[in-house]
């Protein structure tokens, strides 16, 4: 018997509740973070259009960003092409209490470098037997990495990206590269497939999102995430709000100030 709890049907009222439930654990696991000093590091990775930035939306929406940051680099400069591959991704790894989220990592150069011809075949394989010992290294340095692969069908891929060319709210996100990403589905299939050859390790292993269903995707993903850093909720001490001291203060007229005009009527 299949497990009946994974094809449950979520509804939007159910959704939104769970959401909200872990959204306050996830306040929890900030401010663990911070008292404990922890470091971690999570890395998003999938297919155009799989739903990566919207986890981590709902990951960050009622966090502090002073203690959980968001990393989506552009396109390396010309100086950063001739560093060593990892350094420009070392510099936005966390400080003690602070979590760091990439939207697309160095994986990209198993990805999207290496089907698009952005690196060159020497660079490619000298990736594949380095990063597993990078993040070893991390790792050793205490720093807590998880890794999340979020796949999606070729015909929710479609759909999401025909969304994006017809909403236009959502235009922007769409570009060349998508194009390139459907006429290159093959190649990115077997990109992949050998990147978790690589570095789908005991150590640090891919934990993958089954995406073609968003909201499915955002709570499983949150709520593993949750699952893998132990952490304890944190005792406020009790605060008596003391009443404001006006004493000596005099406002300055309101006819000094210039206000963004109201554009309704009541409260």
């Amino acid at each position: 018997m299949g497990d009946k709890s994974a094809t449950k049907k979520l509804s939007k009222k159910d959704y939104e509740a769970e959401l909200v439930r872990l959204q306050i654990e996830l306040v929890k696991l900030q401010e663990w973070i911070k008292q404990e000093g922890l470091k971690v590091v999570v890395i998003f990775e999938g297919r155009d259009a799989a739903g990566k930035g919207g986890v981590i939306k709902r990951i960050t929406e009622k966090l502090n960003p002073r203690i959980c940051r968001i990393v989506a680099l552009p396109q390396p400069t010309e100086k950063e092409k001739t560093q060593w591959y990892f350094q420009r991704y070392v510099a936005y790894l966390p400080a003690a209490g602070e979590m760091v989220l990439f939207d697309r990592s160095w994986y990209n150069r198993a990805g999207v470098e290496k089907v698009m011809g952005f690196c060159t075949d020497d660079e490619y394989e000298e990736f594949l037997r380095s990063c597993p010992e990078f993040e070893r290294m991390l790792l050793r340095s205490g720093i807590i990495l998880l890794k999340y692969w979020f796949s999606v069908s070729d015909e929710e891929q479609e759909k999401r990206f025909l969304e994006r060319i017809n909403t236009p709210i959502k235009r922007w996100k769409f570009s060349p590269m998508d194009l390139e990403s459907r006429n290159r589905w093959a190649a990115y299939s077997a990109a992949k497939d050998r990147m978790f050859a690589y570095t789908d390790t005991k150590q640090c292993p891919w934990w993958v999102v089954d995406a073609d269903n968003k909201k499915k995707a955002r709570i499983n993903c949150i709520s593993h995430l949750l699952g893998q850093i132990p952490y304890q909720e944190i005792q406020y001490p009790d605060i008596d709000l003391p009443d404001v001291n006006k004493e000596g203060y005099i406002r300055s007229p309101l006819e000094s100030q210039t206000f963004v005009p109201n554009r309704f009527n009541g409260d």
